[in-house]
């Protein structure tokens, strides 16, 4: 269903953001430059041509899992953490249509009075239309992360690649942040990241991308104007995991 990696840049892309992402230099909820200037990058993006889905986690605001090992029922702690993800989206698409963007936001809980219910076919004429679509509210089923929320929904809307921004300039083969010799991969394979326990996304996602041989870009986003180098300039920086077909050719 997913793609194969083009060398001229993608068409259409999911971007994957974590809650975190947007909190900056804060130790909780969102700074506003640094939503300004993901903002400015995804419109950037859109100028060239590139048509831009966006998932973002809520983990600045309420993670679940983390509700969950202090007590928390699980699945009420998973909700929790999915309308967190509808405060980014919200925070995101006022950020984008104040740059002039054309957005909207669709979410996998209805609550219609500020977001669209989720439907994969009208996502898609969204994204025909040159809208900027924000998935929220993850898959809508607890148990699952943004990360699957991410792939499930890159692979129903035919995306190209899926760009996982993180604050790491990709993959490593231990923790760079404990391990100075720590090895960064340019190219890795799912079954790789899956039987090394690399840390890209959860087994679920990278298994859903493995089977729909969806790539997946991670990189550094921390840095200004990384996010238009993955799309535009695949190859470049990051980390691309891949079919073993794909990423040792």
């Amino acid at each position: 269903m997913g793609a194969t990696v083009k060398t001229g840049g993608y068409k259409r892309i999911l971007l994957k953001l974590s809650g975190e992402a947007l909190m900056g230099e804060e130790k909780y909820g969102i700074n506003p430059p640094t939503l300004t200037r993901i903002a400015e990058e995804v419109m950037e993006l859109r100028a060239a041509g590139v048509e831009v889905a966006v998932v973002i986690g809520g983990g600045n605001i309420f993670r679940g899992v983390q509700g969950a090992t202090k007590g928390m029922d699980r699945a009420s702690a998973d909700y929790m953490g999915m309308l967190a993800t509808c405060i980014n989206s919200l925070a995101l698409q006022d950020a984008l249509e104040k740059l002039g963007g054309s957005t909207r936001v669709l979410s996998a809980i209805k609550m219609e009075q500020i977001a669209e219910p989720y439907i994969r076919r009208r996502a898609v004429r969204h994204l025909e239309k040159g809208r900027v679509v924000i998935f929220a509210a993850g898959t809508g089923n607890p148990y699952f992360t943004t990360d699957t929320a991410a792939s499930l929904r890159g692979m129903e809307i035919n995306a190209e690649v899926i760009l996982k921004a993180t604050k790491v300039d990709g993959v490593y083969d231990s923790d760079p942040t404990k391990n100075k010799d720590a090895r960064r991969y340019r190219t890795v394979t799912y079954m790789d990241v899956l039987k090394k326990q690399l840390n890209v996304m959860d087994s679920t996602a990278i298994s859903l991308c493995m089977d729909n041989k969806l790539p997946i870009v991670v990189f550094d986003m921390t840095n200004k104007g990384n996010i238009g180098k993955a799309v535009l300039s695949p190859g470049d920086i990051g980390t691309l995991v891949g079919a073993a077909e794909t990423v040792m050719a």
